[in-house]
């Protein structure tokens, strides 16, 4: 049985950072890019980046892009995604995701098959 456990999440002020972790089990973990996405209330889930295999290989979504890193620990089945220079506007349910295809390397919440339960960051002004 395939589980995500994403943690990290909390409450910070504009301009602050955080440290999201997402263990993964049940799976290998080194067969399949990581990606994460997020969800703010009302709003479809987007993506916000994904980490290749090897753990270098990475691409952002344009509103994250210069102030999220991801990175992977294939020894730890973890994957990490660093947040800091954090707008309100990025208040949202974080997710991690597991694709369908260990070959995708999509920005689609639907090309995307295990998902964990998500954490909930939410930046004050």
């Amino acid at each position: 049985q395939v589980q995500l456990v994403e943690s990290g999440g909390g409450l910070v002020q504009a301009g602050g950072s955080l440290r999201l972790s997402c263990t993964a089990s049940g799976l290998t973990f080194t067969y399949y890019p990581m990606a994460w996405f997020r969800q703010a209330p009302g709003k479809e889930r987007e993506f916000v980046g994904r980490m290749s295999v090897g753990g270098i290989k990475s691409s952002y979504s344009t509103f994250v892009y210069g102030r999220f890193t991801i990175s992977r620990d294939n020894a730890e089945n973890t994957v990490y995604l660093q947040m800091n220079s954090l707008k309100p506007e990025d208040t949202a349910v974080y997710y991690c995701a597991v694709p369908t295809d260990s070959d995708t390397y999509s920005n689609l919440p639907s090309d995307y098959y295990y998902w964990g339960q998500g954490t909930q960051v939410t930046v004050s002004s």
